[in-house]
Formats: structure tokens, sequence, C-alpha cells
């Protein structure tokens, strides 16, 4: 059945007295358009409503090279919609009257400092969880990074804000991995422990691991993917996570997400009828904290919405008139989103095993269409045409600064004289080696193969940062600072 066809099946259904069950071939449909369009290997579809589960199910393939399908109970990784766990477990200590939210950080956690002092005097828990510290990504920090994250976090007092403390909203995992630790202090354990025994084990989540190294080698384990530059999808080398991340480590199953969906729904109380998290403390974590500004390329994300804020590991937004809240999570090779309707009592959770895709939201959008009775849309087509023109505006952009650039002009010093040691006070040491008349720069787990660009600029020529530009900066004929990836080095 094609996408028109689904389109046109749901708006049968959205007629009163229809049963739930009676969508489950349009919903099939619109996975299998879905998966076509955005080229997705293998995908996990769970959608819920209260106590009933109404869609789990696998499609297509957990991997390409091995043609093994995938199931309900084939793991993924949760990537950022980790953070909801480590919230709700926040929550869970905030109903047992363990932690408030808004306790400064300063007596919690005073490792974690920020690098304005008069911010760092009224951080608080609240300002970890809703973004709204002042620090921005920051990513590289932790991500692919051989330090250890308990090494990492006494460094953030060394990056500068990048707006003022409580004036914005900036997406940052680092602040949600202090936010696991002060969970540990208070709740006297490792924080995938604390995870595992007070979430996991009382909602039946039987097969849940926090690490990469965890997962059985024999599992029934979905693999990433990724279309490489020729436009074919391929297999995607797998990030091992070896620690625990409380910003996005967790790995589970459709199967397992069913649970955790009808708990938050019922606003803390689990399948088993078990209250676990009053409904005012677990309510919090969802209700809207920061801002999020629409710009246009926010608005095009989500165009039906007019106000977008972020709570607490969730995101809360309006869509057609109703509220949602939601989280996605990406991590390479796999993109996966986590939904709400509660108004509808509808829960939704879509994985894919491709990298950086837009199956989860078209998907999920047409599936809140499908199942609360709205009129449709072809969500599908309009996010396959949006990640063309995205790909067409970036290959422009890309193809104008290649145009401009003057590939005759030298660099200030001999390639010989880039060469070594770079160092940031939070990032530590990026190391620019000379070798067989070739630069290459290594930071963190990176290892980055330089050609001269223009002046004292330098194109990376493959892996993860292909084709972005390094810069050094030269003073009276002396590399004295290296720009990787707007992270200024200063030459040691």
């Amino acid at each position: 059945m094609n996408v028109l066809l689904a389109l046109a099946w749901s708006s049968l259904l959205m007629h009163p007295g229809v049963a739930d069950a009676l969508r489950a071939p349009a919903t099939d449909a619109i996975v299998a358009s879905a998966r076509q369009a955005f080229r997705v290997p293998g995908a996990a579809v769970v959608v819920v409503r209260g106590d009933k589960t109404l869609v789990l199910k696998g499609y297509g393939q957990r991997s390409l090279e091995a043609q093994q399908p995938v199931t309900a109970n084939s793991i993924f990784p949760l990537a950022s919609c980790t953070k909801q766990f480590t919230t709700t477990l926040l929550a869970l200590f905030v109903h047992e009257k363990k932690l408030d939210w808004d306790t400064p950080v300063k007596k919690l956690y005073p490792v974690f400092q920020l690098s304005d002092p008069h911010a760092n005097e009224l951080l608080t828990l609240r300002d970890l969880v809703a973004h709204r510290t002042g620090l921005g990504s920051h990513d590289l920090l932790w991500y692919h990074a051989p330090t250890r994250l308990d090494d990492i976090l006494p460094k953030v007092r060394h990056l500068p804000l990048d707006y003022p403390f409580r004036s914005g909203y900036r997406y940052s995992s680092v602040p949600f991995i202090a936010a696991g630790r002060i969970a540990e202090k208070i709740g006297q354990d490792r924080w995938e422990k604390l995870i595992q025994n007070r979430l996991c084990e009382p909602l039946e989540m039987k097969t849940v691991y926090f690490t990469t190294t965890a997962i059985p080698e024999d599992a029934d384990r979905a693999w990433g993917h990724r279309l490489n530059k020729r436009g074919d999808v391929e297999r995607m080398a797998t990030y091992e996570m070896a620690e625990p991340n409380p910003a996005g480590s967790l790995h589970t199953t459709a199967r397992d997400l069913v649970p955790w969906l009808q708990f938050h729904l019922a606003n803390g109380i689990a399948p088993n009828g078990e209250r676990l998290i009053a409904s005012k403390a677990l309510l919090e974590t969802r209700s809207p904290q920061t801002i999020i500004r629409l710009d246009d390329t926010t608005h095009a994300l989500f165009p039906e919405t007019l106000f977008m804020n972020y709570a607490m590991g969730w995101v809360v937004n309006d869509y057609r008139g109703l509220k949602i809240v939601a989280h996605g999570g990406l991590i390479d090779g796999f993109r996966v989103q986590l939904t709400l309707v509660p108004e509808k009592n509808l829960g939704f959770a879509v994985l894919t095993n491709l990298h950086d895709n837009r199956m989860p939201i078209a998907t999920t959008n047409a599936l809140i269409d499908l199942y609360a009775g709205l009129p449709t849309r072809d969500w599908i087509r309009y996010y396959r045409q949006l990640v063309d023109a995205e790909a067409k505006a970036k290959r422009q952009a890309r193809a104008t600064r290649d145009r401009l650039r003057d590939p005759a002009a030298p660099p200030s010093v001999a390639l010989r004289d880039f060469a070594g040691e770079y160092e940031h006070p939070a990032y530590g040491v990026a190391t620019v080696q000379f070798l067989n008349n070739q630069l290459t720069l290594r930071f963190s787990g990176f290892n980055c193969s330089l050609e001269h660009y223009e002046h004292d600029s330098f194109r990376i020529t493959h892996g993860f940062f292909e084709d972005e530009l390094t810069s050094f900066t030269v003073r009276d004929q002396k590399p004295v600072a290296v720009k990787f990836m707007d992270i200024e080095f200063q030459r040691k």
C-alpha cells in the first residue's frame, strides 16, 4: 500500500467508533512508505493508547550486511532520549523529598561550576536539565572522547558562556551528565544502577543496557547505517560507549518502551497499578521551563507548531491544536523519537537505524494524525522535500565557499612550522603533525588529515569532519593558535 492509499485509509478511520485495531494496515503502509522515502534499513514502532498496546512491531533489517530482521525485541540506542530517564529518576527523588529542583548546584555537586561566578551562585538543578545554563553544545568534550566523564566536568568552568545565564535556550548534554552525578549522590549508587533498580525493574523493562560493551555479542541488536558519498546505504561504525552516560547511553527495545510510555501517560503509575512517582513530581519534568524560539530552520521542522519549550528531558510544543511532549535521539547510525499526546492518551516510539534521517518525525506526525483522528497531511513527502532542500542548500553553500577561495594564496609559513601542540583549558590538547609533506590534526578520538585550502586555512579531507575547515593564527611568522570546529587551541 503506498502512502496515498494509507492517507485515504486513515481518513476513513477518523470517524468515531472505528477501532484502533483497524488502523494497523494504515500504520504498516505509513512505515513502509517512510522507510522507502528515507532509505531506512530497519525500524521498530510502538503505539500505545493508555494501557493498550496498539502497535509493537519491527520492520526491515537490523543489518543490511547480514539481512537480519528488526523485531520488537531488537536493541536500539535511545541516545538523547536517555535524558528523560535521568529526569524521571530525579523526579522520583523529588517525590521522596530527598531533592528539590531549585536546590543550588553548588550544594549538590560543587565540582560543576560555570565560568560566570554570578551565574554559578544561582545555578540550580532545574537549570541543568532545562538547557538554560548559558553553555553551548560542547559535545566534543565527551563525544568519542577517551576522557572519562568525571574528568571533563571540572573543566566546564573554563568554558565561556555562549549566552547570558537563563536568558535563552541552547541544547547541551554536559549539564545532564552533572545532573546524573547529583542523582548518584542522592541515591547513593551509580546512575545506571539507580535507573535499573528504581525505574526499569518496577516497569518490567527486561532488556536495558547502559553501554554498548555490555550488549551480548549474540543479542538481537540493530546496527547503524549511513548514506555514503555515492548516496548508497552502508554500515556505519558503531560508537562504542564503554561508560554509562546520563545524557545519552541507554539502549533498549521497542517492547520495553511500551511500559515506559504507559507509565508516563498514567502520570507515574506503572502498568501493574503501582504508583512509582507522584503525579505532581513527574509532571514537573514535562512542564515548560525554557522558551525555544522558532527561527526559520525550527519552523521548517515543525510547520504545525506555534509555541515550543524545553521542559526537563522533554520538548513541549503544540501540534494542530494538541499538546505534544516528545524528545529525539541521534547517535552514530541511528535516529529515534519518543512522543506523548496526553490529551489523547497516546504514546509513540519510532526507532530507526539510519544516521540523522527524518523518518522518526515524519512517521510520528503521520501516526498522530491517524490515531488522534486529525486531518491527514503527507508528512513523508513534506520531510523528504525538506531533506532534499537542505542538502541542496548545503551543496550550494559549499560551492560558493569553494568558488570564492584563492587556492594560490600560500600559507604564511612552511607546513612543518604548523606542527606542534595546541591547548585549550577545557578541551585539552590538539596535536598537529607533519609527516610526508602532510599535516594531520589529532584531537580526542579524531584523526584529521589536512590539505591546504587558502592562506592559513586547511580542509579536512576525510572522516567525521570531512570538508570542514581548520584555520591557524600566525603572528610574527609563528603559528600561535589553531581553530578546530570553532574551538580555539593556543600553542603550548
